[in-house]
């Protein structure tokens, strides 16, 4: 459930080439290494509280559950006496583009803020709508404390790029968008301008990370959508990434990484996500295999998906239902706890990484082990089943 391909509404004035944002300033490069023992690892980890949800899961447990913090580590901790040894994710160096970040609280962000914390230089695209908000925020320092890294500093985003995924080239913009007050002041925004823009700005990249997605009709039953909704969601979550990574990799070094956000709807019916998103996300799926190969062998980069489980992002939010799944997957996943966006940051992370430099055509689950499960535990058919739960 990435963020829409336009993931929120913001623009500026901005001329030819030059983005409208303004480097945010942090003290340090972060360098996950032994040498930083825990503070460093630690980053690269996750926790999260999650609070009795007695009425959904009143049938599968015979008291309240009670989720305790939950922390996943990269790594062991070191002991006092020895120094931490282990495969360090080591992106210094290395520059990334996030497609699709707009706020501080999706998968994107956490993405790059992982890829941060491994020493990467991010640059992000904001769609147009959206951006004078983001960009605002940023300045006023409203993301502040979520954009502290492992070592105390603040992830740096180097540059916001204004972008809409869903033109190629400002020839294919209609008239009623070019003259949209949403988009005015803000120019260079089409995937072949924004390409054309970053290598001047900086040469190349290493990492291309896709995360956004957008269904105009997604609260309609598949039979219930129109032709011209079906198209948009796949325009706007499946092929703006073939788009983004025909346009990027004549800049990306070899041995990069491409990276692109899923969900379980493309392999199994989600009753509520609809308006052809679920087609959207396997469309995106199958190309994540075709595009594996075809970039593999021209460009030697890679290409996996995430399938991410639900979480509380504001696009998320959009389609209506987020609690109902993430109540669902607390009661019948095999990890019972809620899914943190940090933990899709740090699979993003080690995918981007020379760690898995066999990896490619992957669909990645990070999603508590929810996509092995054939039926519901929570049904009453197995309220007599002596079925293992968290208490």
């Amino acid at each position: 459930m990435g963020t829409a391909a336009a993931p929120d509404p913001y623009m500026t004035n901005i001329k030819p080439c030059i983005s409208s944002s303004r480097k945010i300033v942090v003290s340090t490069m972060v360098n996950i290494i032994a040498q930083h023992k825990e503070a460093s690892w630690s980053g690269l980890a996750s926790a999260s509280h999650i609070s009795s949800r007695q009425p959904f899961l009143h049938r599968i447990t015979s008291k309240p559950v009670k989720f305790e913090k939950f922390v996943t580590r990269a790594m062991s901790e070191p002991s006092d006496n020895k120094p931490l040894s282990g495969l360090p994710i080591d992106l210094r160096g290395k520059r990334a583009f996030i497609a699709g970040v707009a706020d501080d609280n999706g998968y994107g962000w956490a993405i790059a803020k992982s890829l941060a914390a491994a020493g990467a230089e991010i640059l992000v695209g904001t769609w147009v709508p959206a951006l004078n908000i983001f960009e605002s925020s940023l300045r006023r320092g409203k993301f502040d404390e979520s954009r502290v890294l492992p070592d105390g500093s603040l992830m740096e985003i180097t540059k916001v790029y204004p972008m809409d995924a869903v033109y190629d080239s400002p020839e294919d913009v209609p008239v009623d968008v070019k003259t949209n007050k949403r988009y005015a002041g803000s120019s260079n925004w089409t995937v072949q301008e924004l390409v054309e823009c970053v290598k001047k700005d900086f040469g190349s990249i290493d990492i291309l990370v896709h995360s956004l997605a957008n269904g105009p009709e997604v609260s309609k039953p598949l039979l219930e959508t129109s032709r011209n909704g079906y198209l948009a969601a796949l325009s706007a979550s499946s092929y703006s990434y073939i788009s983004l990574l025909k346009h990027f990799l004549p800049i990306m070094n070899p041995g990069g990484a491409s990276i692109s956000l899923t969900y379980i709807a493309s392999e199994r019916i989600i009753p509520g996500y609809g308006g052809g998103m679920s087609s959207a996300k396997a469309a995106l799926e199958s190309d994540t295999r075709v595009l594996a190969f075809e970039a593999g062998r021209k460009h030697k980069v890679r290409v996996n998906a995430i399938s991410a489980g639900p979480l509380r992002s504001r696009a998320a939010k959009a389609i209506g239902f987020i609690d109902m799944m993430i109540d669902y997957s607390l009661a019948n996943a095999p990890l019972q706890k809620e899914l943190s966006s940090e933990e899709v940051g740090n699979a993003a992370a080690f995918l981007a990484s020379p760690l898995s430099s066999a990896i490619t055509g992957a669909v990645v689950y990070v999603d508590n082990g929810l996509n092995a499960m054939g039926v519901g535990v929570d049904s009453p058919i197995f309220e007599n089943l002596d079925i293992p739960k968290d208490n």
